[in-house]
């Protein structure tokens, strides 16, 4: 007589959610690191100086980054749904306006305001607080998971943008990239939910901890400075540090978002395919270090140390940029970047939650990714304008790439088992207790 299988056990329904907001990543993201690719063809167009464009681009990454608590606050009092479904309507249909570009003031308010401020609502931060929602002992795997979104956004969409620019016209390329943004709506509308407990679940797909009674049965205890309102947090030193390193690694990675095909195109003389290829070959490689990242934090720990050496990669890799001068110095880059570029963020917001809780990690994380786009736009404009006076972009990389070492010494001297929830004693269940 065959032994009866015990019945499968069905696939969580967070990692649907997880799904989901990867490709809302994926669209959103995607279409934002685009904009590189039109800053050539855009400025011979109008014939706009490099300072001129990078403006619109310099805006929308401050816009965003200003508009990010605001959309915490309303993700942290709603539930963040509605908010996704609404912003990504917006963003797919301001994309498609950019088609209609006829000066720089059109570029500036559609792409600076309009597209960027409806990029905040799906936002890395605010996925990243839903997957914090829906898993815990699993949390740093799904927010990495999340996190690739922007890898495989810059591998795909920044490539095919090229592509199609090359084969249509920017303009033709701006709806197309439009059209894809609003194809993420259906995905988000059946698959985007706010919390397990509206599904019927718990964290990680796990049984109810409060029927769970057998002996030695502890709840993991919270940390010395949860916080129930994102005030308090910036009372203590853990956020300061953490901002003070992202606002380093806007500065690193959004200055190379807009200019590094510019870069590849102007001061070592690689065709715009084939700078766009390198990106997106970086890009790919990310995909491994964000899910490592997150996967490394979950099961060996030691949160700040893998963060301060992310930086520190970056920050060689910058060095190699700049100090070899050909095609073959870009591919090794890449390759050197790749593993470093969106590492930060399941990192930054696993940590974050560890030690602040989840009651406002809408917020909290929101003003952390603010700090991260003030240096993205102080570091756009400023390779623009710098690149204008000195026709190289060498001076601005080698500044905000000195700043990445900094940044990593914030981050390592970080004190983790003292504040995350991770190390703190776990506390007895009502139940354990009345033993």
């Amino acid at each position: 007589m065959m032994e009866e299988q015990a019945p499968k056990k069905p696939i969580y329904f967070g990692w649907y959610v997880c799904a989901a907001t990867m490709f809302i990543g994926f669209v959103v993201i995607g279409a934002r690191n685009s904009f590189g690719v039109f800053v050539v063809p855009m400025s011979e167009e109008f014939e706009w100086n490099r300072f001129t464009v990078s403006i619109a681009a310099a805006l929308g990454i401050l816009v965003n980054g200003v508009c990010q608590p605001f959309m915490g606050q309303i993700f942290d009092r709603t539930g963040g749904r509605k908010m996704i479904l609404f912003s990504l309507a917006v963003l797919g249909s301001g994309v498609i306006l950019l088609s209609l570009t006829f000066h720089v003031l059109f570029l500036v308010f559609m792409f600076g305001v309009v597209v960027s401020t409806a990029q905040s609502g799906p936002s890395l931060s605010n996925t990243a607080s839903l997957m914090s929602r829906w898993f815990k002992r699993q949390r740093g795997t799904a927010i990495s998971i999340n996190s690739a979104a922007l890898s495989l956004g810059g591998l795909v969409m920044v490539p095919f943008s090229m592509y199609l620019l090359e084969a249509t016209s920017w303009r033709l390329a701006w709806i197309m990239l439009g059209v894809i943004v609003l194809a993420a709506l259906p995905m988000a509308y059946f698959f985007v939910h706010e919390r397990p407990e509206k599904k019927g679940l718990f964290p990680d797909g796990d049984p109810d901890p409060a029927l769970d009674t057998g002996p030695g049965r502890r709840r993991s205890g919270s940390g010395p400075l949860e916080v129930s309102h994102w005030r308090e947090s910036f009372r203590s030193a853990p956020i300061w540090q953490l901002s003070g390193s992202y606002l380093v690694c806007g500065m690193t990675t959004s200055v190379l978002a807009v200019h590094f095909i510019p870069f590849a195109i102007d001061d070592r003389g690689i065709s715009g395919t084939t700078a766009a290829t390198i990106f997106g070959y970086m890009m790919g490689l990310n995909m491994l270090g964000v899910v490592g990242a997150g996967l490394l934090s979950d099961k060996i720990g030691g949160t700040k140390n893998w963060l301060a050496l992310v930086y520190f990669v970056r920050g060689c890799a910058y060095i190699l940029l700049l100090t070899i001068d050909s095609v073959i110095g870009m591919w090794v880059f890449a390759t050197v970047a790749g593993f470093s570029w969106i590492a930060t963020v399941p990192l930054t917001s696993s940590l974050t939650a560890e030690v602040y809780g989840l009651k406002a990690m809408g917020t909290i994380s929101g003003i952390s990714f603010m700090f991260h786009s003030i240096g993205g736009f102080g570091s756009i404009l400023l390779a623009g304008l710098l690149f204008d006076l000195s026709g190289s972009y060498t001076l601005p990389f080698a500044m905000v790439g000195a700043l990445l070492f900094p940044a990593a010494l914030s981050a390592f001297t970080i004190k983790e088992r003292k504040y995350s929830a991770r190390y703190q004693p776990p506390m007895p269940t009502a139940a354990a207790a009345g033993d």
